[in-house]
């Protein structure tokens, strides 16, 4: 059996042509091209915007004319995430997916079911013409994944629709009215390097790898490894006790995903060789026993011999960034007080690039709570400003505030339980949803996400299950033909 062989067939096939287009954050053009011709080609309306969104509108079906414009929003790309080992070009390759059971995986890297079966929904209502449905208008934002940069940049007189179904949450059965906020922390520096005199050293690069890693807003609770941390530790524990000399560090490549590896280059007196390997060994042991009942196989931590770099970092700065990665508030600092289960505010320290003179960690922050935010990152910044860093806030936005008595999901519910004899789960999630931006631009539209049920997002092992996209997508298709009529 191969993808397109499951049901509804419709969906999935239109998720597979999705899967031949490389689609990662920053680089949409193709794919967005593609939507707009399929757009067309299935008779709709249907342009890129200024921002570089995909918006495509289709007309009523006889006898829903006087039916509200409902929305069907998704976005187009998707995490370029592969396990260290992957030849895989994200700019270039398709994915390579396959079935497992009743799960569909991609080979060695993220499927893109995030949010690629909310967008072959989307594609599939529009392509099929037997559905019963009011206006429709679908929006197809661009780079969600990176900072939400289409949603920021829609124009509020774009849409005309009352209602917003956005399909971009990852459990099915569920409604989401509310999420976090975010902020972009972003530290940097220059530094003057120092020439190594290679008499009496070798090199070593340390790797941390193995690790689960995940979405830094649905995973961020479990308690997962950080490989920026770990590696923190490795250095704080060799570099303190003269075994080690950082040359370039290196961790983490989205912001938004748990960093799952990492490595660092180091100089090594050759007198103490044998410590340093030891102090390695004695740090591998210590986190697969702190984490043995989180992570999924034993984390890997190597030290490989290398050649000796011609450049270093000098030792203040070492110690400065050193200190304050090992000091920084990272994963959840609180959940909400009055809803224990749920994230309040958290943090993913995510991304760490030294080398060349220049120093660079960037870190999201995440709370439901715009107060809590800013005392977080001010936090941050206070830690890595003692670092001798430059740190900037980027790319903020405020939560998506639950709207209890929204008139949408109290039908979503009715409809949900007509078809599957149960109410859907109502809740607020920690991650980041584009309703949160593209609410305040429309005060008057009522907005819900819901969406079939991935696993493990942001991360190669990222899967969908394959039963909840037919209840996903039939739960869809009768919550357009229930839209109500025009007041």
């Amino acid at each position: 059996m191969t993808i397109q062989d499951l049901q509804p067939q419709n969906v999935w096939r239109c998720f597979h042509a999705l899967t031949q287009i490389p689609r990662p954050s920053g680089h949409t053009q193709q794919v967005a091209q593609f939507l707009v011709d399929f757009g067309k080609k299935n008779g709709a309306e249907a342009f890129i915007d200024e921002a570089g969104n995909v918006v495509m509108r289709v007309g009523a079906t006889p006898g829903y004319e006087n039916r509200e414009t409902a929305i069907l929003q998704a976005h187009m790309d998707m995490v370029p995430q592969k396990t260290k080992d992957s030849p895989h070009n994200f700019e270039t390759d398709p994915i390579q997916t396959w079935i497992d059971g009743d799960w569909l995986r991609a080979k060695d890297t993220t499927l893109g079911a995030d949010d690629g079966m909310g967008v072959a929904a989307a594609m599939a209502v529009i392509e099929d013409k037997t559905l019963e449905h009011g206006p429709l208008e679908v929006l197809i934002t661009r780079d969600e994944e990176t900072g939400m940069y289409g949603a920021f940049e829609l124009a509020p007189d774009t849409l005309k629709g009352k209602y917003l179904l956005n399909l971009d949450s990852e459990t099915e059965g569920e409604i989401t009215i509310g999420c976090a906020g975010g902020l972009d922390v972003v530290c940097s520096m220059e530094y003057q390097e120092l020439d190594v005199n290679p008499e009496g050293m070798v090199a070593y690069r340390i790797a941390v790898k193995g690790l689960l890693g995940g979405h830094s807003g649905l995973e961020i609770n479990q308690g997962r490894a950080n490989a920026n941390k770990l590696m923190a530790r490795v250095l704080f524990a060799t570099v303190n006790t003269g075994l080690a000399h950082v040359c370039t560090w290196h961790g983490g490549n989205m912001r938004n995903a748990i960093p799952r590896d990492g490595e660092a280059v180091v100089l090594v007196p050759q007198v103490k060789e044998d410590e340093f390997k030891a102090m390695i060994e004695k740090c591998k042991v210590t986190f697969n026993r702190e984490f043995c009942d989180i992570e999924k196989e034993e984390i890997q931590l190597t030290a490989e011999p290398c050649e000796v770099p011609a450049k270093a970092m000098p030792e203040d700065i070492q110690e400065n960034i050193i200190n304050a990665v090992l000091a920084a508030q990272d994963g959840v600092l609180r959940n909400i007080p009055t809803i224990p289960s749920i994230v309040e505010t958290s943090s993913n320290l995510a991304i760490i690039n030294i080398a060349d003179g220049k120093a660079a960690v960037a870190i999201l922050a995440r709370s439901s709570q715009d107060s809590m935010k800013l005392y977080l990152c001010n936090g941050l910044k206070a830690c890595f400003s003692m670092a001798g860093m430059k740190v900037e806030f980027e790319g903020g936005y405020s939560g998506w505030q639950p709207n209890t008595k929204s008139p949408l999901v109290a039908a979503m519910s009715d409809v949900y339980d007509k078809m599957y004899g149960k109410r859907p789960e109502i809740l607020v999630v920690h991650a980041g949803l584009e309703c949160g931006i593209i609410g305040p631009k429309y005060p008057e539209m009522d907005m819900a996400s819901f969406g079939p049920t991935l696993l493990s997002p942001h991360t190669p092992s990222e899967r969908c299950f394959i039963p909840s996209v037919g209840k996903f997508y039939n739960f869809v298709v009768e919550l357009l033909k229930n839209i109500p009529e025009k007041a």
